[in-house]
């Protein structure tokens, strides 16, 4: 028997109804190979935050919640059926999009809070925006960064080195806001998305909504520090409401409007840039708050759905790309912006759990597991690709797709080679959107990764899982309880899922196929020691 594959110490002391099966590809089915000629789209990248498979009409026809949008998104351009967050929680899937990187090989487990740091993207590490700046693009992100910063002491000493007691829920929230406390917000970061690769940065640190910080950063300072405890009593009281942690908070702050300051700053941009520089492309990275719990929407989208408070987010987040696809057509920018839209893992186990027993709604239909889970729930994410006149409308493909791969995309797009330092984990998708790959899949193997540092692998409908469990929640709580599936194999250190047969996950056959379960380790094993599980020679 095999025992589970671990990330080396090395790098951890470094830092309803089913999809159609996997085999049947739809869309890029033209014989002609993609043109070697740069195009040099303007790229807008909208990162929702804890949106499921199963909460976008455009995948799941029995959705609560209508989104409008992002149908009509999904009618104009086209939408992957098998793409996948490189991770099931926040922090390790941002930076695997920003570098084109699993971020399991920086050995970090779990993600940031409050002001800890610093930066996971390492210094001069190759990231997206800076690729796309050497190659003449305006780069910008509003929104949320979660990658991890370093803000300063009065004495110069970055706060995330100050050791304080963190054993207990207690001992965390009091280290959490204390941190906050010592912080000199007079000082610049040094280690912020100017510093890796943006032009502009407007946005929050961590989560915007949950967390030991909730104070605005512009470009690298605070303009307005925190001054004071998040008092909690005037917010709303729902079972959507409770991921809000009691941190410190700055006078001109507002949790309940975050994504519309967010998309007021995106919209600026766009303004200025088409005004300024209209023959120079942009990449803008619009990164959501929306639809991370706690279920907050602004005052102009409360009760505008039959869904409760988190179908009202969701539909708030919907709004959020209608009005920046109205932007671009405003501004004429369509014609040349490649559009995607994706999330960052899987529904949350709250809001999933609630909109299920009290909406009928099911975030994660028609997959297995939820945020955390290395199961389908967890990393299966929807993701729209619209180029008018580029990409064909209304398609759909069955490739596998991570979004590690936007990096290799993006580079293929404006030309740009990547060295083979960069981007290990990245595959160029350019033929697939352009509809000139064949019925070949792009990617033969695709990694997954949960918070806990477990590793998965697929090939084709198989889907190897190196751990027991899910790798990320415990299901025996009480939320999770109702959805535990039984354990088929449960002698089995590993788990082996066929997605064609069994796309809910529900036959572990391990023991049954010890041969497919020997060469996807031995893979496994080989893309973690090499260190990547792209080719070198693009």
């Amino acid at each position: 028997m095999h025992s589970p594959l671990r990330v080396p110490a090395s790098l951890a002391a470094a830092r309803g109804g089913w999809a159609l099966p996997l085999a049947l590809l739809a869309g890029g089915c033209g014989a002609a190979p993609p043109p070697s000629a740069p195009l040099r789209p303007n790229i807008l990248l909208i990162l929702a935050d804890d949106l499921g498979y199963g909460d976008v009409g455009a995948y799941n026809p029995e959705s609560k919640v209508p989104t409008p949008n992002l149908d009509r998104l999904a009618a104009e351009g086209m939408r992957f059926t098998d793409a996948h967050s490189p991770s099931t929680v926040c922090t390790p899937t941002r930076y695997s999009i920003m570098t084109g990187r699993m971020a399991f090989r920086t050995g970090m487990a779990g993600v940031f809070t409050g002001v800890e740091g610093p930066a996971l993207i390492e210094e001069g590490r190759l990231t997206l925006p800076e690729m796309l700046r050497r190659s003449g693009y305006a780069t910008a992100l509003h929104g949320k960064w979660h990658i991890g910063m370093t803000f300063l002491t009065p004495e110069g000493k970055p706060v995330h080195e100050i050791e304080l007691p963190a054993a207990t829920r207690e001992q965390r929230s009091r280290a959490g806001v204390e941190r906050v406390r010592r912080v000199d917000f007079s000082k610049a970061i040094p280690d912020g998305p100017l510093h890796r690769g943006f032009d502009r940065f407007y946005g929050t640190v961590a989560c915007p909504t949950t967390d030991w910080l909730y104070a605005w950063i512009d470009g690298d300072r605070v303009p307005a520090p925190p001054e004071r405890i998040l008092d909690r009593g005037p917010l709303p009281k729902h079972p959507y409401a409770n991921d809000n942690r009691p941190g410190m908070i700055a006078a001109d702050y507002d949790l309940e409007e975050v994504d519309l300051v967010f998309l007021e700053k995106s919209i600026e941009f766009l303004k200025s840039h088409a005004a300024a520089q209209p023959e120079k492309p942009f990449f803008l990275f619009h990164s959501m708050q929306a639809v991370h719990l706690p279920s907050f929407p602004a005052d102009a989208f409360q009760g505008k759905t039959d869904a409760g408070p988190h179908g009202d987010f969701i539909f708030e987040m919907d709004h959020i790309v209608g009005r920046l696809l109205a932007a671009l057509d405003e501004l004429g920018l369509a014609e040349n912006t490649l559009v995607l839209f994706t999330s960052d893992n899987g529904p949350e186990v709250a809001s999933t759990y609630f909109m299920r027993n009290d909406h009928g709604h099911d975030g994660a239909r028609p997959w297995r597991g939820v945020k955390r889970d290395q199961w389908e729930g967890g990393h299966r994410v929807p993701l729209i690709a619209r180029w008018p006149g580029k990409i064909a409308a209304g398609g759909a493909t069955g490739q596998t797709f991570c979004l590690t791969d936007v990096m290799a995309t993006a580079a293929a797009l404006v030309g740009f080679d990547l060295p083979a330092s960069a981007a290990e984990d990245s595959y160029d998708f350019r033929g697939v959107l352009l509809g000139a790959a064949g019925a070949s899949p792009v990617r033969e193997y695709t990694l997954h990764q949960t918070n806990r540092l477990e590793l998965a692998i697929r090939r084709g409908p198989w889907k190897y899982l190196d751990h027991r469990g899910s790798g990320g929640n415990d299901y025996s709580r009480e939320y999770l309880a109702p959805y535990a599936l039984e354990d088929t194999a449960p002698n089995a250190p590993g788990q082996l899922y066929n997605l064609d047969s069994d796309p809910g996950e529900t036959t572990n056959l391990y023991f049954e196929k010890p041969e497919i379960v020997n060469e996807l380790k031995a893979k496994l094993e080989q893309f973690v020691a090499s260190g990547r599980s792209a080719p070198a020679a693009r």
